[in-house]
Parts: structure tokens; C-alpha cells; sequence
């Protein structure tokens, strides 16, 4: 398979959303703090410091991620999305050994990442590469959110 994980480029601010909208609205409903991230997702994501990467496979973008930088200077790994008609593919978990090597390559201690119970797949793959659960703390920022994760890198 051909699968090029290519960094974010204003051209692809609409697919960006849209992959994201499409597994939200399948699973849960947008959120505020959703809508906040997608609409403007230089000024919400990138221009804070953090960093969006695009899933390309034969040409057409087919998933998505991102990492989102937080107040302790940590990153959430969000946004996490793979078209519906590619999945099965192997494209989520390509998707996270490239969010795991751009992390270490950065030096960064540790990734953290919110899901939900009803996102088995997604669970699965995050606890292969090594994330543990971790106890939520309050005021979560999505209230879809009754996981949370890390992958402590040093």
C-alpha cells in the first residue's frame, strides 16, 4: 500500500474537517471544542504549536491527525480520523507509529489522548502501541470523553 503521511497545508483545511465531522457525527455529535479545532484549525491547532499531518493514499487524503498542544506543554493526540470507505486498511495504526516516531524524534516525555468506550477499534490500536489508561480528570474537554490516555516516551 501507498500511504504517505504528508504535513498539514492550508489546502487541506477542508478535508481535515470533514474527516473529523464524518466519524463525530457517525459516533457522537460535534462538540463546541470541536468546532473550535476544525473551523480554524491553523489558528486553534498550529499557529499554539502544535502540528496536523494528512493521510494520502493514491492521491486522495484518507485520514488525518493531530497533536494538540496543552497548558502543561504536553500533547494531546487528537483528531485522530480515517475516511470510512478506507478503513480496514491499516491507515489508523500507520497513522499512530508515525504520531509515535514524530513525538520522539521531538523528545517530547509523553502523549496523552482522550477517547471514548464506544471506539473499540480505536482503544485496541492505542493499547497495542503502548498507551495505558489513565484516571479523566474534571472539566474534560469533550463530554463524549470517558477515556484517557498515555504513552510515556523516555
Amino acid at each position: 500500500m501507498s500511504l504517505q503521511i504528508i504535513p498539514y497545508k492550508p489546502i487541506h483545511a477542508k478535508a481535515f474537517k470533514d474527516l473529523n465531522i464524518a466519524w463525530l457525527k457517525k459516533y457522537f455529535h460535534v462538540e463546541e471544542k470541536d468546532s473550535q479545532l476544525l473551523e480554524n484549525c491553523e489558528d486553534a491547532i498550529i499557529k499554539p504549536g502544535g502540528y496536523i499531518f494528512m493521510a494520502q493514499y493514491q492521491n486522495t487524503i484518507v485520514g488525518c491527525f493531530s497533536y494538540i498542544i496543552m497548558k502543561d506543554g504536553n500533547y494531546e493526540l487528537g483528531k485522530m480520523a480515517v475516511d470510512q470507505d478506507y478503513q480496514g486498511l491499516k491507515i489508523g495504526q500507520q497513522l499512530v507509529e508515525f504520531a509515535i516516531n514524530f513525538a520522539q524524534e521531538k523528545k517530547w516525555p509523553k502523549i496523552l489522548l482522550y477517547s471514548s468506550t464506544k471506539l473499540d477499534t480505536a482503544l485496541h490500536i492505542y493499547e497495542k502501541y503502548g498507551f495505558t489508561h489513565i484516571p479523566l480528570e474534571k472539566n474534560l474537554p469533550y463530554v463524549r470523553s470517558d477515556v484517557k490516555m498515555e504513552l510515556i516516551l523516555e
